[in-house]
């Protein structure tokens, strides 16, 4: 085969799907590539073009608030799961239930070994099983910064206090009652008709815990009279600052795998969804020639040196956020809001667009006043580790 895809979340689908698309044949392994994703996947309406077609998702206004409200000028989407996995099925992939537990290379391809015993081999494999990077060298052990959030998922009426009828609650940085101001609530239709609200922690070194974060949630919808039942409820604990994995022989990993997480929001299955068709593109030239080039070819399509500097731009700004004090962070995110839209569209989703990531960044500096600036200068001076990527912005 020429590509064996690892992984049956929505970046693997997305990049088996596109290979696919590309007349490669394409294996898609998991030990149940078929099943429901469990997950919230949000973003940008804009950012919608780049699903496959039949996709469908909800879509509502959306605000913020820090110190003050905010009216976004952008629609904010949540993702009908069920609607993409299935847009991106093809009866050009082979799926296998089966786990994938290592790959070993030689100098026509890889071999990839399934927890049943059985050995598949492939020109590429791609590494797409998250965070766990099984076919990529494992999950980074040292203490990682996480993002961590619990929520619950109630009728859209009994959120309305929160949440208003047709509006997403991107961030609300409202303290809550006996707690200090180091989480937000995201509150966000979903395609279903209910209302999800989510008690969030940004970013903290490890993450918040899962205890914490509900406690927190019950006391902010107590304090404005949202009832709570027993319900549906999402837990979520995921890594910010994964290095960009390096390379290994054979193997090119893809989505979380890859890093494709925005360091200071967690964003990420949008860039997913948008760098697929540039992967298998890069994997179908390539391998014309032969497969060590198809695999450089494919990093190269997802870390050009202009993804690489923003990402460590945003890195930098993800060490200003952990450094700021709980009572800093609605001050800083009212900054934000108040930039030009076009400005924080840049800062949230453009990867590769170093001269409007550091705009961004330094108007926000610019802006800030007294301690919040200080504690901003002071900590943007700092050195920080990124691997390969470490920078002195001294």
């Amino acid at each position: 085969m020429d590509v064996l895809v690892a992984g049956a979340g929505p970046a693997g689908w997305a990049a088996a799907a596109a290979c696919a698309a590309a007349g490669l044949d394409t294996v898609l392994v998991d030990p149940a590539p078929h099943a429901r994703w469990r997950a919230t996947y949000g973003l940008w309406t804009e950012d919608c073009t780049v699903l496959p077609a039949g996709s469908r998702w909800v879509q509502a206004g959306a605000r913020a608030v820090a110190m003050t409200e905010h009216r976004l000028d952008r629609t904010y989407a949540v993702l009908d799961n069920e609607s993409v996995r299935t847009a991106l099925t093809r009866p050009e992939i082979a799926t296998v239930a089966d786990g994938v537990t290592a790959a070993y290379t030689g100098p026509h391809g890889s071999s990839v070994a399934l927890t049943s015993g059985r050995v598949l081999a492939a020109a590429v494999v791609i590494d797409a099983t998250g965070t766990r990077r099984v076919l990529s060298g494992g999950p980074v052990r040292a203490p990682r910064v996480e993002q961590s959030a619990f929520g619950v998922v109630l009728p859209a009426g009994a959120a309305t206090p929160l949440v208003e009828p047709g509006a997403a609650l991107f961030m609300d940085w409202r303290p809550v009652p006996g707690f200090d101001p180091s989480t937000f609530l995201y509150g966000v239709p979903l395609p279903d008709g209910r209302v999800l609200l989510e008690e969030t922690s940004l970013a903290r070194r490890p993450g918040m815990g899962l205890a914490e974060l509900r406690s927190r949630l019950l006391a902010r919808l107590g304090a404005f009279g949202v009832p709570v039942s027993g319900g549906a409820t999402e837990r979520v604990r995921f890594p910010l600052d994964l290095p960009v994995p390096r390379r290994r022989a054979g193997v090119v990993t893809f989505g979380a795998a890859a890093a494709l997480v925005h360091p200071a929001t967690g964003y990420g299955v949008a860039d997913s969804f948008r760098l697929a068709p540039r992967l298998a593109e890069a994997i179908s030239g390539g391998l014309g020639r032969d497969p060590g080039m198809a695999i450089r070819a494919a990093r190269q399509a997802l870390w050009p040196p202009s993804a690489r500097a923003v990402r460590v731009l945003r890195r930098r700004g993800l060490s200003v956020l952990l450094a700021l004090p709980p009572a800093r962070l609605p001050q800083f995110f009212e900054l934000f809001f108040r930039l030009p839209p076009d400005l924080q569209r840049t800062y949230l989703a453009g990867r590769d667009d170093i001269a409007g990531t550091a705009r961004a960044m330094t108007a926000i500096f610019r802006a800030a006043e007294g301690p919040l600036r200080a504690s901003i200068a002071r900590h943007w001076a700092k050195p920080v580790n990124l691997g390969p990527f470490s920078v002195n912005n001294r």
